[in-house]
Formats: structure tokens, sequence, C-alpha cells
């Protein structure tokens, strides 16, 4: 699983061969949570209210890159990183 994002000891990956809805898995520590690009949903899992926070800031600022990377993986092809928030 690909790691397309880190920031704040937090990281984002992308799945291959992954159910809809277009989604992305954040990590920080032992917590981990599946995102809906779309919506910015947490789909399942649970992260810290203040991860949770940065990482739905991080994801409306590249929901169009998640997106994409989202068809990437969809198509087996490699994933582009994306900028990690500062």
């Amino acid at each position: 699983m690909p790691t397309i994002s880190a920031f704040f000891g937090i990281f984002i990956r992308m799945y291959f061969d992954e159910h809809s809805p277009a989604h992305f898995h954040a990590y920080y520590g032992d917590h981990t949570a599946a995102i809906e690009i779309a919506t910015l949903r947490v789909m399942k899992g649970k992260l810290p209210q203040r991860v949770l926070g940065l990482v739905l800031e991080w994801a409306s600022l590249h929901r169009d890159e998640l997106l994409q990377d989202w068809s990437l993986a969809e198509s087996h092809k490699p994933l582009k990183d994306i900028t990690p928030l500062e």
C-alpha cells in the first residue's frame, strides 16, 4: 500500500484494488481511519480529534489529487505523491 503523503507523524496511504467509494487511509500511531474523498466522511476507524482535523484540512486542499490517485490505483498504475501539510 503506497504512502502518498506524510506530515506530523500522519501517513496517508491508498490501496490498489480497493472498493468504492473513493477513499484513502490515514495512519497515526496505533490509530487508523478510512476517509471518503468526496465527502471527507470517516468511513471506518478513528483518529484523535486534532489529527483528524489536520487530515481533513489536508484532504480538502488536495481533493483533486486524491481523486487522480484513486483513478491511478484502479488502473494499477503508480500513485503520485501529494504535498504534505506544513
